[in-house]
């Protein structure tokens, strides 16, 4: 399974509540997507923001007219406003659909889009000032997230009827311990078990993104207990995973429709996974099948 089974701790809220965020607009008396944000920045001689007018550690902050508000750009950022400046800046709305109705179970071009966008613009300020079309990306993705749950509940009885909250893998990276410090991930993701997307379960995994979309299944990063029990059936039993992969439909859509052999069946699956593939053959038993 792939490396994209996210795991929970790499996550955190994004913003606050819809219903907060239409709380906030009635306040400022502005419209949904379209909410004037008055900024009071300084910027030095060479045109980069130096500080801000109100806020901590040399943030720009967008006022909400009690003296507070939240970081929008960075400083040293480029600029071309005089000292002290005054602007108004009207957040752009959500893409219009383009002709094409958002409907569940169908994932809109819209929401393909943003990820693109947010593939060449991994940064918080951009996402910032798209935040329309975050949410409407994400609404769309969570309803079709609603629907797919109802069509493997049909195939599997051991998945449970779980809100999307349970199912959808939050859209920031944890960068902790990374080299790439872009802070989103440019896909939206979700996993189907019997307790969600966290657990010790096997599970359904889908993925989308521009290009990139997969879907798998499996255990990801089991315990040393349960992936020792998991080698020794398979080394026991592996004629019925060969049996598996040799299912017209697997050979198909999985396998990149090769032909009835057992031995390229077992080959190309081997290549789909060999991403995390081990390079010490783990301690099973003396011979493997």
């Amino acid at each position: 399974m792939s490396s994209a089974l996210e795991s929970s701790e790499e996550e955190e809220e994004y913003v606050s509540s819809e219903e907060e965020e239409k709380k906030k607009k009635r306040k400022r008396g502005g419209k949904a997507g379209a909410a004037l944000k008055k900024v009071k920045v300084k910027v030095g001689a060479d045109g980069a923001v130096a500080a801000a007018g109100v806020g901590a550690g040399g943030k720009v902050v967008v006022e909400d007219g009690k003296g507070k508000g939240k970081e929008l750009w960075r400083a040293g950022v480029k600029s071309d406003l005089a000292p002290g400046e005054e602007v108004f800046i009207r957040l752009p709305k959500a893409r219009g659909d383009g002709g094409v109705r958002y409907e569940e179970g169908v994932v809109h071009p819209n929401t393909l889009m943003f990820l693109g966008d947010l593939r060449e613009n991994n940064d918080r300020e951009w996402l910032k000032v798209h935040d329309a079309d975050y949410r409407q990306s994400k609404k769309d993705w969570d309803a079709f997230v609603d629907k797919m749950t109802e069509r493997i509940i049909e195939v599997d009885d051991t998945i449970p009827e779980l809100p999307p909250k349970d199912l959808t893998f939050r859209i920031y990276r944890d960068v902790r311990f990374s080299s790439d410090p872009t802070p989103y991930k440019t896909h939206f993701s979700a996993a189907w078990s019997r307790t969600g997307r966290k657990g010790p379960y096997a599970a359904y995994y889908l993925q989308i993104k521009p290009g990139g979309s997969f879907l798998g299944g499996g255990l990801w990063s089991p315990e040393a207990a349960p992936l020792a029990a998991l080698r020794r059936l398979i080394d026991k039993k592996a004629q019925k995973l060969k049996d598996v992969l040799m299912a017209a439909d697997m050979r198909k859509e999985f396998l990149g429709g090769i032909a009835k052999d057992e031995g390229k069946a077992v080959k190309a699956f081997c290549g789909m996974n060999k991403e995390n593939a081990l390079k010490t053959r783990p301690k099973v038993s003396e011979v493997f099948h």
